[in-house]
């Protein structure tokens, strides 16, 4: 008969205590076991020859070193729970079964006390939250090269993505409860008020993309954060020093809910046009005119409210939304456009973090602090400042660079077009990327148009030219890359520049040069043919939409310009793979 060995750190009158000891017991005795169990950490018997040994406290316990006997290090409160999968893991029923007398000899399995110094890490379960501004590519990347990373330290890992659709494999919390440590992996911001007194590390996608496992090993060598401090007493979360606070994450934040409204009003905007003509906004009452109505003026209404809005909120938190919501609808009627809702979101935003650190208020008035005295004053201040200091010169500027935009020679469309291609393929994704996509969406707003078509051609090329490369050169790329050409074609007809990521980042010297040179082509083509596009993102798709895109032909032409320049350049700059030498 085998027997099973328990130590749990708890006292025998506690009752995860008693719970944990009634499943052990009846367990054990429908498999037929035999069951030490002791209280306080206890040590085994010096004379005990256990076949397994379970250590349970309230939190998973250190593994003793040299054990000649499956150990199990678990928390008291799964042990309680989850008996039967435990005691299976240790000793499957399908296992035979030892004996004292005919087993194999081995020595007492001792247990060395709670504070013992030979001890080596339980193997470790992590908990993660991934997430981009669009949702799309990054998101999922960084997901799973954590899991990836966390297989390779043999560790387990569930990771809660929140990309375009909204949350998928959301934490329990129980899951929040027993994990060593959390990793936020994002570019927006995400609300970690949940993982409070958890060791919790905030980075961005391209850190768990780039080196995952070096980031789990920094995560489980935090200080555990004290759950009383990271509460929400002052109305503000404060990130920890690891936090990516800085303007590129809270201009992304931004994007990121603004980006549904400027997809979704273009896209009726467009269907608009398709049913009733260039002037269905004037046919008032019809189909066409009451598309117009909901794209036109309501969702491109909301779009740079929203934009800053959520710039303040992930600067102040929720204090902040009201004053940058305010903000930016004020920067919309005053005409200052999405450069005055970017002033906005940041006015509100760090005015409302100073104004929460200076504000003192008495210990009874507290809690109104950032449900009324916060959004209140930081409202009437930025609200003041949009009407009086800001919006007026913002508007000028907006108003000079629509018209030089709208009235562009040639030579200067080429030039603008080199520049936002070029910044596309830079670093797919990165901030540079993100900024020409972020001017280019704003312009929407102006009914500036060009350069969103030019961005989102550029952005096509480096997936596209990568798997054409990797098509047609297949000397110059390994067999993993070459199977993945055809995944990543598909990510580039769908204007997911991140689909390129991998293969530059192994040759990145000779890699992103070509692409830039393809994509720069490719936007200068688009912006010299006078596309325009109506829609921040669909890739090739939007080309079924009528009147989603002006000169459908051109620019296409313009997508297969700089696929086929960026292509070529692989060809010369990528040297070919050593071949891998026979078998003797």
């Amino acid at each position: 008969m085998s027997s099973l060995f328990v130590s749990i750190q708890a006292a025998a009158d506690a009752p995860l205590f008693r719970l944990a000891k009634g499943a052990l017991e009846a367990e054990t005795k429908r498999r037929g076991l035999t069951l030490h169990l002791v209280a306080d950490g206890a040590a085994a018997p010096a004379d005990l020859a256990a076949d397994a040994i379970i250590l349970a406290a309230p939190q998973a316990p250190a593994l003793p070193v040299g054990m000649r006997v499956p150990v199990l290090a678990v928390e008291l409160a799964r042990l309680a729970r989850e008996t039967r999968q435990i005691i299976a893991q240790l000793l499957p029923e399908d296992a035979p079964a030892t004996t004292g007398a005919s087993g194999p000899s081995r020595s007492p399995a001792t247990i060395p006390p709670a504070n013992g110094t030979t001890t080596r890490p339980a193997t470790k379960f992590l908990v993660s939250v991934t997430s981009c501004p669009t949702g799309i590519a990054h998101t999922f990347m960084a997901a799973e090269a954590l899991l990836r990373g966390a297989k390779t330290l043999g560790y387990t890992m569930k990771v809660e993505t929140r990309g375009s659709v909204g949350a998928k494999n959301e934490l329990t919390a129980d899951e929040i409860a027993r994990a060593d440590a959390v990793i936020v992996a994002a570019d927006a911001t995400v609300e970690t008020t949940r993982f409070a007194g958890k060791r919790l590390l905030e980075t961005g996608t391209k850190a768990a993309i780039k080196d995952s496992p070096a980031l789990i090993k920094e995560a489980l060598a935090l200080t555990p954060a004290d759950a009383a401090a990271s509460g929400a007493s002052n109305g503000l979360k404060a990130p920890p020093k690891r936090a990516r606070t800085g303007a590129y994450k809270h201009l992304m934040t931004g994007v990121s809910h603004m980006l549904p409204l400027v997809v979704a009003g273009g896209l009726l905007i467009a269907l608009a046009f398709a049913v009733g003509g260039i002037y269905a906004g004037d046919a008032e009452g019809t189909f066409g005119w009451a598309l117009m109505q909901i794209g036109g003026k309501a969702a491109f209404a909301l779009f740079v409210p929203v934009l800053a809005g959520f710039i303040a909120f992930s600067i102040a938190d929720r204090p902040g939304l009201a004053p940058g919501l305010i903000g930016g609808m004020l920067a919309s009627q005053v005409g200052a456009g999405f450069l005055g809702g970017l002033v906005a979101g940041f006015l509100a935003g760090y005015f409302t973090l100073w104004l929460n650190r200076k504000l003192k208020l008495p210990e009874s008035l507290a809690g109104l602090k950032p449900v009324l005295f916060l959004p209140l004053i930081s409202s009437l201040v930025v609200g003041l400042g949009m009407i009086f200091v800001v919006g007026p010169p913002v508007k000028v500027v907006l108003e000079a660079l629509t018209v030089w935009l709208n009235n562009m020679q040639q030579g200067s469309a080429l030039t603008l077009g080199l520049i936002l291609g070029a910044m596309m393929a830079f670093d797919m994704g990165g901030p540079v990327n993100k900024s020409a996509y972020t001017f280019s969406v704003g312009l929407l707003a102006s009914q500036v148009y060009a350069p969103m078509a030019a961005v989102m051609a550029a952005g096509m090329v480096p997936p596209l030219a990568v798997a054409l490369a990797a098509t047609l050169f297949k000397s110059r790329f390994t067999v993993d890359e070459r199977e993945a050409s055809k995944a990543t074609a598909v990510l580039g007809i769908s204007f997911i520049t991140e689909g390129a990521i991998p293969y530059a980042a192994s040759d990145p010297m000779r890699v992103i040069p070509s692409l830039m040179a393809g994509a720069a082509v490719t936007g200068a083509i688009s912006m010299a043919l006078g596309c325009q596009l109506l829609v921040p993102h669909g890739g090739i798709f939007v080309l079924a939409i009528p009147h989603a895109i002006s000169h459908g032909l051109g620019y296409l032409g313009a997508i297969v310009a700089g696929t086929v320049v960026s292509t070529t350049a692989l060809y010369f700059v990528k040297r070919p793979l050593n071949p891998t030498p026979a078998a003797a």
